[in-house]
């Protein structure tokens, strides 16, 4: 995943009128007025090995999904596996959250693409939603995806559903109080989060950076 922060003029452009997104905001705003566990930037790092080993055993899932094992889901697959697991998603909410994670638009759902697609589908709190929890065993990972929505939380200042640069520059600045540098690496960790360069970072926008800042790549199973 690397490669996709350099080539930003290729990625999905976010589409902030979008039901999804609005779901998102509103999912993200109601968890925000519960409040943050973490303290300071440094607690979310301290967290990367075990967020790490934690998403890589989403890897079960994935393959179950990748019907062809070429390393990728495509939107027929994810419909398959939504079928042969009962869960009640309307094909509109299908598509939706497919073409949301399918960042390249290469009508294939990579790795990091897929544990992004699964964090999402923890957030949203429908019935749905609970029904695909259970039958796509998420309950397991449910610490982690909580973990990385109080990261996001933590970020939110003004819970208003996004990060800004200012909420961003804050938050490096309560854990590196008085370094000169502390400006510099928070304007490029908001950099690479921010990927339609609007100056506010969504939840999705934020888990995609994450899975690259643990280790995750895009070309996964390519190093293995």
């Amino acid at each position: 995943m690397g490669a996709i922060l350099g080539r930003h003029d290729t990625l999905k452009r976010s589409s902030h009128g979008s039901k999804l997104e609005t779901k998102m905001v509103e999912s993200m705003q109601q968890r925000a007025s519960h409040g943050t566990s973490l303290k300071s930037f440094d607690s979310i790092i301290m967290k990367f090995p075990k967020i790490d080993e934690s998403l890589r055993k989403c890897k079960t899932i994935f393959e179950q999904f990748d019907e062809d094992s070429n390393g990728e889901i495509d939107k027929q697959e994810l419909k398959h596996c939504f079928q042969k697991l009962e869960i009640s998603f309307t094909e509109e909410e299908i598509n939706e959250l497919f073409e949301a994670c399918d960042i390249n638009e290469d009508m294939g759902m990579k790795f990091n693409e897929f544990i992004v697609f699964l964090c999402l589908i923890y957030l949203l709190n429908e019935p749905a939603v609970s029904e695909a929890k259970i039958k796509m065993g998420l309950g397991n990972l449910e610490a982690t995806f909580e973990t990385l929505v109080d990261a996001f939380v933590f970020l939110d200042k003004n819970k208003d559903g996004y990060v800004s640069k200012e909420e961003m520059v804050q938050s490096i600045n309560e854990t590196a109080t008085g370094e000169r540098s502390s400006g510099r690496i928070a304007m490029r960790r908001f950099e690479e989060m921010d990927w339609d360069k609007n100056g506010m970072v969504t939840f999705k926008e934020f888990l995609f950076a994450f899975t690259r800042w643990v280790g995750i790549d895009e070309n996964e199973d390519d190093d293995e």
